[in-house]
């Protein structure tokens, strides 16, 4: 059946990209909404404040990969949210599927093997400390190994990606400790594996208290 040219979907509003590519970048992204995102945070700066910083974070996330020549999907914690910060051209939304972070992000993994791509890296939304040139040298090491790993100083990665899926780097882990980036190593330590340079995580107000872009947030803060 031919649709009518009133029927057809808008150019402008296909990410050709995403069907084209073989590198798939992840996104993991928490619904922001007072109260519901940067807990650990908020109990020093207060839910406002630690909202607002998780948005400039989510901002700086899209900064960092709407030009990075891959295809995107980022993946809400709650619900997909069609009109918002990520442009739905670049980005498709997809919803989080799972009862832990592992099963949903071995869920997201499966889910790009099984639509065709060949490299696929997760990343989460509140990386400061992380830049497109990264993502491109992950995306790079890709083509010669099976694995690459960003760790983060608090003892978890802050990237991963796979040029073939493991089950086991999703499951027996005790998601939110210090234990998950050697639980995961270990897990490789059979594959070829490049680890990336360690970064800097946000979770704490401690994580971003002497970094001079978050000044502004703590003007009304006491330490």
């Amino acid at each position: 059946m031919i649709l009518p040219i009133d029927k057809l979907p808008e150019l402008s509003a296909i990410n050709y990209h995403n069907l084209t590519s073989k590198n798939l970048l992840l996104i993991f992204t928490r619904n922001p909404q007072l109260g519901k995102c940067k807990t650990r945070l908020a109990a020093t700066v207060g839910n406002q404040t630690a909202l607002d910083i998780y948005k400039f974070l989510l901002n700086h996330t899209i900064n960092i990969t709407k030009n990075l020549n891959v295809a995107k999907q980022v993946w809400y914690s709650k619900e997909v949210w069609e009109d918002d910060i990520w442009d739905g051209k670049i980005y498709d939304k997809k919803l989080q599927k799972g009862d832990d972070l592992g099963t949903r992000m071995g869920n997201a993994f499966q889910e790009g093997f099984e639509q065709g791509f060949e490299r696929i890296i997760i990343i989460g939304s509140d990386m400061f400390d992380l830049n497109q040139k990264d993502l491109e040298k992950a995306f790079k090491k890709l083509h010669d190994h099976n694995y690459v790993v960003g760790p983060a100083d608090d003892g978890g990665y802050y990237l991963l990606g796979m040029t073939n899926y493991k089950n086991e780097l999703f499951i027996g882990k005790n998601w939110g400790q210090d234990t998950v980036l050697q639980d995961t190593l270990t897990n490789l330590k059979n594959e070829k594996c490049h680890i990336l340079d360690t970064r800097n995580d946000v979770d704490l107000y401690e994580d971003i208290k002497d970094i001079d872009a978050f000044q502004p947030f703590f003007k009304n803060i006491e330490e």
